[in-house]
């Protein structure tokens, strides 16, 4: 609990929470602004993406999975989130350099706006699965009223810990914006998205476990598919969640006091 207390350098988190929701309406605002089809944009990638992949694996490769494109949605839409989210946070900062000159406030929250924006993109995509479920003759799960929250907390633990990290070192060693757009190309091929992990054979699937967000999307699609959640891969999740959490604080705190310096 001390721990979670002192996320913030200057004081809790009900002390920044007005802050917070100002700043993340501002965003969604931002982002819908002279926007006619508005909430589509938030599942019209993901839906772009899955037809590209339903085109090339179960029409040309003729993949054999069941109810493929709910397959593929109910992976890249979580997946999109923590991509969205990790992909831009090499900029969070420097895009709000004259915010950070000016005003003194958490710096962090910016990250945490960021990653809170995806996460409600992603909750605003989810009545789109549940269209797929419906079209393949399945409902959703009472399992859903416990799940998607607790995924949702290790979520959202593990993208701001991982996404404050890259945000504060971009400020002072520039390429990590590079080296974030290819670690997340890496790590989407490598994290059963647009395959199942019943493809990955045996003698590789320790490679799952020390893939961070590999358990994280397999409970996710194991979830909304099945209405079922693997508490193996659960406790991997929160585990690596608690780990980023706290890499992506000390991060943040042994370098925020540079910023205004640097920016």
């Amino acid at each position: 609990m001390k721990f979670i207390d002192t996320l913030f350098s200057t004081g809790k988190f009900e002390n920044y929470k007005d802050l917070l929701i100002v700043l993340t309406h501002k965003e969604i605002k931002v982002r819908y602004k002279s926007s006619v089809l508005g909430y589509l944009w938030s599942v019209a990638n993901p839906l772009a993406i899955a037809i590209v992949f339903y085109l090339a694996f179960k029409i040309v490769m003729r993949i054999q999975i069941e109810a493929y494109s709910l397959f593929l949605i109910t992976g890249l839409f979580p997946w999109q989130w923590f991509s969205n989210s990790v992909s831009l946070s090499p900029m969070i900062f420097l895009a709000n350099a004259s915010l950070i000159k000016k005003v003194n406030f958490p710096r962090n929250v910016l990250s945490l706006v960021n990653v809170l924006q995806d996460m409600i993109h992603f909750i605003l995509a989810v009545p789109v699965i549940i269209l797929f479920m419906l079209i393949y003759h399945k409902s959703p799960s009472w399992t859903w009223l416990c799940g998607i929250p607790l995924l949702l907390a290790i979520q959202f633990c593990m993208t701001y810990g991982i996404a404050v990290a890259i945000s504060s070192v971009n400020l002072f060693f520039r390429d990590m914006e590079r080296l974030t757009g290819i670690f997340m190309m890496l790590i989407f091929y490598c994290t059963p998205v647009i395959y199942p992990a019943s493809m990955v054979p045996e003698k590789f699937h320790w490679l799952l476990m020390v893939n961070p967000i590999a358990p994280l999307m397999i409970n996710w699609r194991t979830l909304f598919m099945d209405g079922t959640l693997d508490p193996v891969y659960v406790g991997l999740s929160a585990g690596y969640a608690v780990v980023f959490l706290a890499i992506g604080h000390t991060v943040y705190t042994k370098l925020c006091w540079k910023f205004a310096e640097v920016l």
